[in-house]
């Protein structure tokens, strides 16, 4: 009786789970299918939200450490760093149109690993990304200043925070096409620069006495720090392709993900890798590598050296744009990684939101960043790198988080995922990008200031591990309780369920002798009938 009254139990309780499961599956039904009232968000705008995120103050500014340590083989960097993020994104495409799950990637790594990596992943990307865009805004703030002095450093970066927050409470849709503008004059800035250096080189409005064009790249080793230099640069090149992992995180918010993500990662592979490439190549052909400083942008550098000191206001304005929209791109996808956490009951349950635009993700992630800023402020010189180089981990870490788990799922699965093509050159590919991404990881120390970084990483990774055993613990030992009092309670029960029955048997025993003594119709009684038809049945099978 016990042993029934533990398996109905148990039943009831699997109920419940498939209870929560069912109404859990119904709230992200909608999220994960798309609304088919809603068109959603289009290639168009997923590649302006992906080249919003990317391209940002790393790329205007943070270019010129990588230029410093391997001069004009920079180019190689970046088309290394192209391919890399081609593998990424393409094992990313493969993934989401199979599942276009909320949570994107770290879904992903804990369907391959198991909630503890799901749980991990999924803090630290969260965590590395609010403390960079921390980081970002103290840069913003220093910009404004530039034109307002009176302007409080921590006023600025809190106003900052708290501008983005709010923009991405409209939800994803007016996001997107204000991200669109604001990614599509980053690009025109770009291009804009191009052309000038184009216009330098021909000899047009200048008004320096510097040679441009091919005299500066004959002036110069084209491989100033040999291999070394270009693997010191890779960190730097892979933070200026940082970011476009948003893509997975906004599948859900696409009408179609299976046709609308894969052309939008093709269309900003090819956007990012050839402006990049475009850019470099033009800034190498007006500044040599000796004149660039890690304290101003190397494009204001180079237009400044023909004459075109105005330039620098016009970069302080794009600066300030590019960094509003990767501060507005990141807050998107920390909104919905926080939801993706709150989902899986990583997060404390006041934590879910119950709408398609996560509010409180958002608003959490906005108050995150506030305390980051503050931190910020409090600490000592160089925080500004230290916070750069440990969201710089977190994106890294996550990017190789992504190809184990594709590599994973996609053994299991026994092949690509729902007949696609799938990621090319697999299983070799994999290997190739997860062993350039440890390595890119590992020489962090290389780079002045990003040591720092590295142990900011490594020490979140240990820091969220501990924290979901311990919860795991606390969990089991919880269960392990509440099934001590069910198994006292049971006896009595088990007991109660035995008289009832013994009850039962004896008042069915008595009807069945009632109804054994009454005669029939025929005076006989049933058994003496009985025993009769027995009798004639006998007898015939005997003839």
């Amino acid at each position: 009786m016990e042993e029934g009254k533990q398996g109905s139990q148990v039943k009831n309780e699997q109920v419940e789970k498939l209870a929560r499961l069912d109404k859990l599956q119904k709230l992200e039904k909608p999220r994960k299918s798309g609304n088919p009232g809603k068109k959603g968000l289009s290639v168009w705008q997923l590649t302006m939200l992906a080249l919003g995120t990317v391209v940002g103050g790393s790329f205007f500014l943070g270019s010129s450490v990588a230029i410093r340590a391997a001069g004009p083989s920079v180019l190689l960097a970046y088309v290394i760093g192209g391919v890399l993020v081609y593998l990424i994104l393409s094992a990313l495409s493969e993934m989401t149109v199979a599942n276009p799950a909320p949570g994107s990637f770290r879904t992903y790594t804990e369907q391959a690993f198991g909630r503890g990596a799901g749980f991990t992943v999924g803090w630290v990307y969260w965590t590395g990304l609010v403390l960079a865009m921390s980081s970002e805004a103290t840069a913003v703030s220093i910009l404004l200043r530039g034109w307002f002095p009176a302007l409080p450093l921590a006023l600025a970066g809190s106003g900052i925070i708290v501008l983005v927050t709010l923009l991405n409470l409209l939800g994803a849709e007016r996001l997107g096409k204000l991200e669109s503008g604001l990614a599509a004059f980053k690009l025109l800035a770009i291009v804009a620069f191009i052309v000038i250096a184009v216009a330098i080189v021909a000899g047009f409005g200048t008004r320096g006495e510097a040679a441009a064009g091919i005299q500066v790249v004959r002036g110069q080793s084209l491989f100033p720090g040999g291999i070394a230099g270009i693997a010191g640069s890779m960190l730097m090149v892979m933070f200026t392709y940082a970011g476009f992992e948003v893509l997975g995180l906004a599948a859900s918010e696409t009408g179609n993900p299976g046709v609308t993500i894969p052309r939008a990662i093709r269309r900003t592979i090819l956007l990012l890798v050839s402006l990049y490439l475009a850019a470099m190549t033009a800034l190498f052909l007006l500044l040599p590598r000796a004149l660039v400083s890690e304290q101003i942008s190397p494009f204001v550098s180079a237009l400044s050296l023909y004459g075109l000191g105005w330039t620098g206001t016009v970069m302080n304005i794009v600066l300030v744009s590019a960094i509003l929209s990767t501060m507005l791109a990141s807050v998107f996808g920390l909104g919905r990684m926080l939801r993706s956490l709150a989902e899986e009951g990583h997060t404390p349950a006041w934590m879910r939101d119950r709408t398609d635009i996560p509010y409180r993700g958002i608003l959490i992630s906005g108050g995150a960043m506030l305390a980051g800023l503050g931190l910020g402020m409090l600490l000592p010189q160089g925080v500004y790198l230290f916070l750069v180089s440990s969201g710089g981990f977190a994106l890294l870490f996550s990017y190789f988080i992504i190809m184990a788990s594709h590599y994973r799922l996609r053994r299991r699965n026994g092949g690509p995922f729902k007949g696609q093509r799938g990621l090319r050159g697999y299983p070799y590919s994999s290997w190739i990008a997860m062993g350039s991404l440890v390595a890119i990881l590992a020489s962090m120390p290389l780079i002045p200031g990003q040591g720092g970084g590295l142990a900011a990483g490594i020490m979140f990774v240990l820091v969220f591990s501990g924290i979901y055993a311990v919860g795991a613990l606390r969990k089991g030992r919880e269960s392990g309780r509440r099934r001590q009092p069910s198994l006292q309670v049971k006896v009595p029960g088990g007991r109660a369920q035995m008289e009832a029955a013994e009850e039962w048997t004896d008042r069915h025993q008595g009807r069945l002798q009632e109804r054994h003594n009454r005669p029939d119709q025929s005076g006989r009684h049933s058994s003496q009938g009985g025993a009769k038809g027995g009798g004639k049945r006998k007898k015939r099978k005997q003839k």
